[in-house]
């Protein structure tokens, strides 16, 4: 989770664990009977049926690696003006991005679910948006009530909570009809083609499963689902 634009700000990283993430959102504003994480224990068909659905956003955590970086760099070129209907914003807190993952779910999916009327997240999505990505980072690096709920979410993990990572998360969504990689080190949203709230899961799957043949070596990958309770 590597630190990203002039911000000499680092957070402690969040733990890819569904507890900590529900206990986040939930007292952030989403109803913890309107949606909820759970872990991905498998990209093959039969474990992907057993995640609860609909699937409304997943999380995506991998490694950082020259592979990944260099994936980065060239991919940029494939970026989505985030001005078309896709909720985006930077990131420019060091080790933010679990957050940011978050900001991004909720913020693509705020139809679907019912943001308790005057929490923080109803708040943070009313002023932010007609900011753009940049704006949003600035507005999310000078808030301190966010800083606080990070922190106490960071600590509350199965693990120490340290600031020297290599993890990064990201998060997909599927946005009037396409699915979309939301990472805040890009310049933008990364378009995936054509995607539905029945197939989400299924086609980030087949996204997921690229990057992680790319980096054979590697075991420190982890996938969540944010479902919608029905």
């Amino acid at each position: 989770m590597a630190d990203e634009g002039p911000s000499a700000k680092r957070w402690l990283p969040l733990e890819a664990n569904p507890d900590v993430m529900n206990q986040f959102l939930w007292g952030l504003g989403v109803p913890p009977d309107d949606a909820e994480c759970y872990d991905v224990f498998g990209l093959d068909e039969e474990l992907l049926e057993m995640v609860p659905k609909p699937v409304l956003a997943v999380l995506f955590l991998f490694p950082i690696t020259q592979q990944s970086e260099e994936d980065r760099i060239k991919e940029d070129s494939l970026t989505k003006d985030p001005s078309a209907g896709v909720y985006f914003m930077k990131q420019t807190v060091g080790n933010a991005c679990g957050t940011i993952g978050l900001l991004h779910a909720v913020g693509n999916i705020t139809s679907e679910i019912n943001l308790l009327e005057g929490s923080y997240l109803d708040k943070f999505f009313k002023t932010t948006a007609n900011m753009n990505a940049q704006e949003r980072a600035a507005f999310l690096e000078n808030d301190r009530e966010m800083e606080v709920a990070h922190s106490v979410a960071a600590t509350g993990g199965d693990t120490e909570a340290r600031d020297d990572v290599d993890t990064h998360f990201i998060c997909f969504t599927c946005v009037n009809g396409q699915l979309y990689e939301l990472d805040g080190r890009r310049s933008g949203p990364v378009l995936h083609g054509s995607s539905s709230s029945s197939s989400l899961l299924q086609d980030v799957a087949k996204v997921i499963q690229k990057t992680i043949e790319k980096n054979p070596d590697s075991l420190n990958f982890n996938v969540m689902a944010i479902s919608k309770k029905v």
